[in-house]
């Protein structure tokens, strides 16, 4: 064997070695694999038909960002107007739609251009002195495309939560409008996951401007109406379980501070207060904590996670450090809730589950024995033809397969990829389809032979002959799968996966490891004629 020959069948044997590693510790109970140093922690991911568990189908309210970006552009346009001696005399966002009444036909000219200003407004009735515009359709596309990374970011946030999240789940998205979160077995409990997949959880804190133990009461100090820019905000008790207001406060209606500078939170259990929940913010944070505290030492600090009081304590001093904590009337399961959703971020919409239903164990059980038994009886009999068919060359043959279906788990651990049903029947495909490289080469040689060349000469040029044929082959199989990936849903992509990376390490097998098996046999050696 030459030394590039040599050095070639190393690093194979390294990359096969790496590659088994992971797909061994799939072989092995979550709880045996953290008690080995040598194996891996974590193996192939197992969809929620193969292991079980909660399948939620959710569809997030578009319209909220439609509004929320007309809000923003109706802000920015009066700052234009204003600047130029303009203004309107009404301008409100109803149904999707911004509705400016002019003050004449000078302001009328001066909105229309401040709207075309923006690029991303169009008219869609005028009747002087009113105009109506709407986002332009691209606009709207991006204002939605950006607002479901955004859900998709801060759900899978909540949902893999590193102190209290659940590993193995998947978070994504489905078709345009709609998210798939799947929770496998029984790791979460159901209310608690609904709370973090419903709640957008906004996190504000507002200075108490007047309180009082209920709404009715409060109401009560104020028969000429509520002050201006102010609303009435409740505080809770759930801790029997059922939720009863125990205070009602008058708070500004926009926020002092806001949880977006919020960098950590975590419960605890403390023995003055019971359940808490510690947070932290960042610099910024910090710094305009600390000047609202200490701007209003002796009043109450609502803390509100949408419009909802958890906490209202009364500010003793100047609180530095960025450093505080919720002492609410929390259970457990509350307290445990709202530090992870305080860790994520609040969801930029509210959401809504279209669709739940639960996934027993025992089927995924029942498949995953099927599976393998399909797999192995298909890997017999493919073994069993080629080493009767092409006898040596057919023993390196089964070698390449043996070592596709490693390399086919090793990559799945190794990418995260999550192993489905359907993926599944994807693998016993691919036991059948990765033989056909070999068959395509040992005929190639057998050509050559006849044609009366030497072995070694043969095995090169059919090796040769064969590359482009498998390649070929092999690449507009792939475009399905990937097709299939990209436009399917649930268990076609679970098919797409595990064809995929096995048409990738069948190729490979092919190629390189029965190249490698002649290699060694016969190599360099002068025989009279190979066993094909």
């Amino acid at each position: 064997m030459s030394s590039a020959t040599r050095w070639r069948a190393l690093g194979v044997a390294a990359l096969l070695l790496l590659l088994g590693w992971f797909a061994l510790g799939n072989a092995f109970e979550p709880e045996r694999r953290r008690e080995s140093a040598l194996l891996p922690d974590d193996g192939v991911r197992l969809g929620l038909d193969l292991q079980g568990g909660i399948h939620w189908v959710l569809s997030p309210d578009f319209d909220v960002p439609v509004v929320r970006e007309l809000d923003v552009l109706r802000a920015g346009m009066a700052a234009g107007l204003e600047e130029k001696g303009k203004s309107w005399a009404r301008a409100v966002v109803i149904d999707g739609q911004l509705e400016i009444e002019a003050r004449d036909a000078t302001d009328l000219a001066a909105i229309r251009e401040a709207a075309d200003a923006t690029g991303v407004l169009r008219v869609v009735r005028e009747s002087a002195p009113e105009v109506v515009f709407v986002l332009t359709d691209d606009w709207v596309r991006e204002v939605r495309q950006r607002t479901m990374l955004q859900v998709l970011e801060v759900l899978r946030r909540r949902i893999d939560d590193p102190v209290k999240g659940v590993p193995e789940s998947v978070v994504t998205r489905q078709g345009e409008e709609r998210v798939l979160v799947q929770i496998p077995g029984g790791q979460i409990d159901r209310e608690e996951a609904r709370k973090l997949l419903e709640e957008t959880a906004f996190l504000e804190f507002k200075i108490v401007m007047d309180g009082a133990p209920s709404e009715e009461l409060l109401l009560a100090k104020y028969p000429d109406g509520l002050p201006e820019a102010t609303q009435v905000v409740k505080e809770y008790d759930d801790t029997s379980g059922e939720k009863r207001v125990v205070n009602a406060y008058l708070v500004k209606n926009t926020a002092d501070l806001t949880g977006d500078y919020l960098t950590d939170a975590r419960s605890r259990l403390d023995n003055r207060y019971g359940w808490v929940v510690d947070f932290s913010f960042d610099s910024e944070g910090a710094r305009r904590f600390g000047k609202l505290s200490g701007d209003n030492i002796g009043r109450q600090l609502a803390i509100l996670k949408d419009n909802e009081v958890y906490s209202a304590p009364t500010l003793q001093s100047r609180i530095g450090g960025g450093r505080g904590f919720i002492h609410g009337r929390f259970r457990p399961e509350s307290a445990s809730t709202l530090a992870i959703q305080m860790r994520a971020g609040s969801l930029p919409i509210p959401v809504q589950i279209e669709e739940e239903r639960t996934v027993g164990p025992a089927l995924g059980a029942d498949s995953i024995a099927g599976g393998l038994r399909a797999s192995m009886m298909g890997l017999a009999l493919v073994v069993l033809f080629v080493m009767l068919y092409y006898r040596l060359s057919g023993c390196y043959a089964s070698v390449a397969l043996l070592t596709n279906l490693v390399m086919i788990l090793g990559v799945m651990s190794m990418a995260d990829a999550t192993l489905t049903l359907p993926g599944i029947a994807g693998l016993v495909l691919t036991v059948g389809m990765a033989v056909d490289a070999n068959v395509i080469i040992f005929e190639r040689i057998r050509e050559e032979l006849r044609s009366g060349k030497l072995p070694r000469a043969a095995i090169r040029t059919g090796f040769n002959k064969a590359l482009w044929t498998i390649l070929d082959a092999n690449i507009t199989t792939l475009i399905t799968a990937i097709v299939l990936f990209e436009y399917g849903t649930g268990p076609v992509k679970g098919f797409a996966v595990t064809l995929s990376i096995g048409i990738v390490t069948s190729v490979f097998s092919a190629l390189v490891i029965t190249r490698l098996m002649f290699e060694i046999y016969p190599g360099n050696r002068t025989v009279s004629t190979v066993s094909i």
